[in-house]
């Protein structure tokens, strides 16, 4: 599959590969907004939608250890959304689509810049809570630095004001379903679970936790 880099900024973290064309899915990985996870994780799925029609936006930003946390990776993740106009893509439809802290900023950059849609993929939507779990040794305080959840955490923006889409694994040991759970009651968006998956499901094409995000794409 066919693929162009763009350069939405100056930082060597600021840029985004673009797969195929139509209608956008801005695709963000997650790994707890930390450097040592990359765009690279989300490489299939932009394949797999390149493939349906849709012009996948796979969008790198500044993480934790190099330049990220709040306000910057949350400004990266915007930037590069709104760089879109600068793309040969359909802009009539820009679904959100991100995979655990991936999933977080896919909700959150709804709340700031215009977006038709989000999918979020085992995310991260409610940051006090991920802070009293201790999600991935406290990375949460590390995220916020001296900011208030409220400034970063989705379910304390509310409403998204688009239709929302969550999945979840029932077996998911590193985001708990609860997480989505919380975020589905407190904002009416939709949410399927898939008993037997784990946290890592999402980001296969083959898997039923993708399956159900193309179904309702």
């Amino acid at each position: 599959m066919e693929s162009q880099l763009h350069r939405y900024g100056d930082d060597p973290s600021q840029y985004g590969v673009l797969y195929g064309e139509g209608p956008v899915a801005v695709v963000i990985h997650g790994g707890f907004w930390k450097a040592q996870y990359g765009l690279d994780l989300m490489d299939d799925l932009c394949a797999d939608l390149a493939a349906r029609g849709w012009a996948a936006w796979n969008i790198e930003y500044r993480r934790l250890g190099n330049g990220g946390g709040v306000p910057e990776t949350l400004d990266d993740v915007c930037a590069a959304i709104e760089f879109l106009e600068h793309l040969p893509v359909d802009r009539s439809r820009v679904v959100t689509i991100g995979h655990s802290a991936g999933g977080h900023l896919a909700a959150y950059a709804a709340t700031r810049v215009r977006v038709t849609g989000v999918v979020s993929q085992a995310g991260v939507l409610d940051l006090a809570r991920a802070r009293e779990l201790r999600l991935s040794d406290g990375v949460v305080d590390r995220f916020l630095g001296e900011h208030p959840t409220s400034v970063a955490s989705p379910i304390e923006r509310l409403p998204l004001g688009v239709p929302t889409l969550l999945t979840h694994g029932g077996k998911d040991d590193i985001v708990p379903v609860e997480i989505s759970q919380r975020f589905a009651a407190a904002s009416g968006a939709a949410l399927i679970v898939e008993p037997d998956e784990d946290h890592f499901g999402h980001i296969d094409p083959d898997n039923p936790l993708w399956k159900a995000v193309l179904a309702w794409l």
